[in-house]
């Protein structure tokens, strides 16, 4: 299994794309599912977000939202950054062994929210089987409270023991723009959490590599 390409699914009307708009109260629930994982070979984490945003849909690339904060941590830890062409994000990603997919395969959700997901709509990815199929994974970074909730709920339980003894799950604030509560640079210290088990930015190793010689002098 290898980088694919996202399936079109439940992208706005013509009309609506390329504009912002605020959620609407009371707007009916709508079908949304997620990408395909984007994991390359000898991935060592794996993020997992709950499922696209209408915004991520419309422009079909994860994270697309011009406010979420998941594409600038990457790019301070990875070089992966928004100014770069999604494809190449993508591979700078899988570079430093970071892959990415979401933890709902589809569910039912009016708008954008995370808290707007009808519980009995969801349906969970396929976790355990690309586990499987990607033995070197040895964390999974769950991207948001959420994430977290249907990780633990529809998924662990159906990983198996051995299996999950040899991974460690991080849970991590999520980047969306819903969640302000949290200062930028707290939640970039979070994230960092992931260069245990991958390969960073040159340019962060070195400036790291600088001001730890200046601690330790």
């Amino acid at each position: 299994m290898s980088v694919s390409r996202p399936r079109r699914a439940a992208i706005p009307p013509r009309g609506q794309r390329g504009r912002s708009k605020p959620e609407v109260v009371g707007s009916p629930a709508v079908r949304v599912a997620s990408f395909p994982p984007q994991v390359g070979a000898g991935c060592r984490v794996l993020v997992l977000g709950t499922v696209p945003s209408l915004r991520s849909l419309e422009m079909q690339q994860s994270y697309a939202h011009p406010h979420n904060l998941f594409w600038p941590f990457m790019g301070e830890l990875y070089g992966a950054g928004p100014d770069l062409p999604y494809s190449e994000r993508i591979a700078r990603l899988h570079a430093a062994g970071v892959g990415i997919w979401d933890v709902l395969k589809h569910c039912e959700r009016p708008g954008s929210l995370d808290s707007s997901i009808l519980v009995d709509s969801e349906v969970a990815n396929d976790i355990p089987a690309l586990l499987d199929a990607y033995p070197t994974i040895e964390a999974i970074a769950l991207n948001g409270g959420k994430a977290q909730q249907v990780f633990a709920r529809r998924i662990a339980p159906h990983i198996d023991k051995e299996r999950r003894s040899r991974l460690e799950i991080l849970a991590l604030p999520s980047t969306s723009p819903a969640n302000a509560s949290i200062p930028r640079n707290v939640k970039l210290e979070r994230w960092s959490a992931l260069l245990r088990w991958t390969t960073p930015n040159p340019t962060r190793r070195m400036r790291d590599d600088r001001a730890r010689i200046a601690t330790d002098r």
